[in-house]
């Protein structure tokens, strides 16, 4: 299979078809004399994996974590450009599914018309970084970084959203839940690439919303974030809710305790069913944006307001 490779680290700096360009029969030995490492831009799903596979470099997607993790430092070993993988982009219908693409953008997210249900994950994109962040940050991105504020993970959460990664060898699915092990920690193997993440059409037609609270109105970390997907009859009284934080744990959460306690509360009293124990599955840390205390305060807050926003809608 031919690789396109070149020594750079900017891809917006240069092209695979460079006059210095570094071809198959350079030996691992003479790519270390030189310290070189290589940029690779593959065009298809199976030329990215098998890439991964051969190389073990780390891949780039929409490169808004990717850059201002390494500071004034290069790349250390090789690196996967997966931009071109036209493949794994976009929003799409599927066996009772709704796909997103792995490098489905958040303005793809944004204007792509989706059922009521996605109006957090909408919201969450809105909250990404800058308008340039959501041109270029993809949803694959922000799941693989796994940061405990990463604001579109509460929404997928509330939406019951599998993911499922490719390698070589295999092509798997789990719950995002499942995926996600702790602060900068997945299930995904260095030879996976997120293709795709799946949403159940079961809930399409219930409402959603999410809040976030940060020491700024734009482009700030989060303090704490909630999203709530909740289904009414046509009494107004829940039939399901689901309910995720984010910012209060190593991983952001379902709340399933208050999701059981919810079922049959009338949309009148949604906001009184929240209790303070019902967020006692959290984990909240002291750092430089809050303290463990004011997180939980302000997150009960936070459960209540999406609840009962989720409530006005119907």
């Amino acid at each position: 299979m031919p690789r396109p490779w070149i020594s750079s680290f900017r891809p917006d700096l240069c092209c695979t078809n460079c006059c210095t360009s570094y071809t198959n029969s350079q030996s691992d030995e003479q790519r270390g004399f030189w310290g070189l490492s290589l940029y690779l831009k593959p065009k298809t799903l199976d030329e990215a994996v098998s890439l991964l596979a051969s190389t073990g470099g780390q891949v780039l997607a929409g490169g808004t974590d990717f850059y201002p993790a390494l500071g004034d430092r290069l790349p250390q070993g090789d690196v996967v450009d997966i931009t071109a993988l036209e493949q794994i982009r976009g929003i799409s219908s599927q066996d009772n599914f709704i796909k997103i693409g792995g490098l489905t953008t958040w303005t793809e997210v944004i204007r792509t018309p989706l059922p009521s249900c996605f109006d957090a994950l909408k919201a969450a994109a809105r909250e990404v970084g800058s308008v340039q962040i959501q041109n270029r940050g993809t949803v694959a991105g922000n799941l693989c970084n796994a940061s405990p504020a990463a604001d579109g993970v509460p929404p997928l959460l509330a939406l019951d959203a599998e993911v499922e990664l490719v390698s070589v060898e295999r092509s798997r699915r789990l719950p995002l839940a499942q995926f996600l092990t702790g602060n900068r920690k997945t299930l995904r193997d260095s030879k996976e690439i997120l293709s795709a993440i799946y949403v159940p059409q079961r809930l399409e037609n219930a409402v959603s919303a999410f809040l976030k609270l940060g020491a700024r109105r734009y482009l700030v970390i989060s303090i704490s974030m909630v999203a709530a997907v909740v289904q009414f009859d046509r009494s107004g009284r829940v039939t399901e809710a689901r309910v995720a934080l984010g910012s209060c744990s190593a991983t952001a959460r379902r709340l399933f305790a208050l999701e059981r306690d919810l079922v049959e509360v009338p949309a009148s009293s949604i906001r009184e069913a929240v209790r303070a124990d019902h967020l006692s599955t959290l984990s909240p840390i002291d750092d430089v944006r809050a303290t463990a205390d004011y997180r939980r305060d302000a997150s009960l807050i936070l459960v209540r307001r999406a609840l009962e926003s989720c409530a006005g809608r119907i």
